[in-house]
């Protein structure tokens, strides 16, 4: 039996807690007074928290101290925590659950690969993370995507050489972590975005279960 590890990023792959993310951004640029808009949170994409702030900050020419920042993140987190209670199955996106019960099925690894520290309760709310044979999160990691260290982890923990790895990531540094690491990437959004990718689908309602035991076969 063929079987590969299928690593999957979590926000704008599993869920889209990516709106999430930009309003509670969006707050707190607000009362930075620095407009922050949906083209500035592209930039955010697959980013570490810290990295977020940077960015935002740079947008308004703010100079902060290590102090504001850290009051700043944790303000941004409650924000984004606060959008969290609610969540349910009905956050997961559309195809994701038949792809994930194919792959289930037919014995393949699943794993959890994502930047999110909050990613252990996002799936146990959102009633998936019983698919998962392993999780890695921001909680696990020292440097974010585009360095490739979360997918790496992953591999290892469900013993899989880096060649036997498909990777689903939404964003641009996701992609350049999966390609960097030698894995099969699968851009999940825009083609002219993620056109690093070696395959791109707008999201998981495209992608047909043939295409999926063709990469368990390769």
């Amino acid at each position: 039996m063929n079987q590969k590890a299928f690593i999957f990023d979590l926000d704008g792959v599993i869920v889209d807690t990516a709106k999430y993310h930009f309003l509670a951004w969006q707050k707190l640029a607000q009362q930075l007074g620095i407009d922050f808009t949906p083209e500035h949170n592209e930039e955010l994409k697959g980013v570490s928290r810290v990295r977020s702030l940077e960015i935002i900050l740079a947008l308004g020419n703010i100079a902060a101290s290590q102090e504001d920042k850290e009051i700043w993140l944790k303000q941004k987190n409650d924000e984004y925590l606060s959008y969290l209670v609610t969540m349910d199955e009905s956050e997961v996106l559309p195809g994701v659950l038949p792809v994930l019960d194919y792959l289930k099925q037919h014995q393949q690894k699943i794993v959890l690969g994502s930047a999110s520290k909050n990613a252990r309760p996002i799936l146990e709310k959102a009633k998936v993370i019983d698919y998962f044979d392993a999780v890695v999160d921001g909680n696990d990691v020292t440097n974010a995507k585009p360095d490739p260290e979360v997918f790496l982890q992953g591999a290892k923990k469900v013993h899989f050489p880096n060649e036997k790895c498909i990777v689903f990531e939404d964003s641009v540094a996701g992609i350049q972590a999966a390609n960097s690491a030698g894995m099969t990437s699968v851009g999940i959004g825009e083609e002219n975005i993620l056109h690093e990718a070696h395959f791109v689908f707008s999201d998981f309602t495209f992608i047909d279960l043939n295409f999926i035991q063709n990469l368990i076969n390769k």
